[in-house]
């Protein structure tokens, strides 16, 4: 999602939107909902946690793996690699029915909007081309109150560069933000307001460009919502469990994915 610095300036942004609010009065419980905020201690990126690993016994079909994106791709609100998105979804592809020796790496930065795609992009294509690419993006494009077109044209242009590449590409769009506990109401109502339009902008841009769909506000926002564990310690950030429930939600589209790559080895 974002690091502190990013999201204390996302959640100012959208505090002084007094006409989402209603009111003055309403426009001053957001302000003061942001300063509170401020005084939170959000998860910082974990520099000693693999960007790089092999994951699957020696022998069994390759697949390498890129994550892009923002924190999530990176993990932040864990401490160890099996912890992360990226870990958890190359050991179950690993252990799946196809087996696979997944070489994974992430090119993804703390604090990333959809603008931020292309330099990434151009990362994850450096070297031996990866057979799929998943994209994790879209809260701090949320976060930020930025136009939900804007923000899924940008993730358009880096899913049909991947494509041209002949990369799989499978996006998850914009996790549901009203399950967060560092923002009270109705400050979350408006973020998670914002998360949606940005998902449903994010679903039709990367369906036209190519890639595969997967909406985790949809598919995983009650569970969130439901269980506080699925965050870490400072209830923005997905711990372990919500990472998981994340992994789980995108594997089937990456397992076809990877069923597709392996075709044109």
């Amino acid at each position: 999602m974002t690091g502190r610095n990013e999201l204390v300036v996302r959640l100012g942004r959208a505090a002084a939107l007094s006409l989402v609010a209603g009111t003055v009065g309403g426009a001053a419980i957001l302000a003061g909902q942001a300063i509170v905020a401020r005084s939170r201690q959000y998860a910082q990126p974990e520099l000693g946690l693999a960007l790089r690993a092999t994951v699957g016994r020696a022998g069994a079909p390759p697949l390498r793996l890129v994550l892009l994106g923002d924190s999530s791709a990176l993990g932040v609100g864990v401490e160890r690699f099996e912890e992360t998105i990226g870990g958890q979804l190359a050991h179950l592809l690993a252990e799946g029915p196809a087996g696979r020796r997944v070489q994974l790496s992430s090119v993804g930065v703390s604090g990333s909007r959809s603008t931020d795609l292309a330099t990434q992009v151009a990362r994850a294509l450096l070297g031996e081309r990866p057979d799929v690419a998943v994209i994790l993006i879209g809260a701090n494009d949320a976060t930020a109150l930025a136009r939900p077109t804007d923000a899924a044209a940008y993730l358009a242009s880096a899913v049909r560069r991947l494509r041209e590449a002949h990369v799989e590409v499978v996006v998850g769009t914009c996790p549901d933000l009203g399950a967060v506990r560092a923002v009270a109401s109705p400050l979350r109502q408006l973020l998670a307001w914002s998360g949606r339009r940005v998902a449903r902008a994010q679903t039709s841009a990367v369906l036209d460009a190519g890639g595969t769909v997967v909406d985790l506000a949809v598919e995983t926002g009650p569970v969130f919502r439901a269980d506080a564990g699925t965050l870490c310690h400072d209830g923005y950030h997905p711990s372990a469990d919500g990472y998981r429930v994340w992994a789980h939600a995108l594997l089937p589209a990456v397992e076809a994915a990877a069923t597709v790559a392996s075709r044109h080895h």
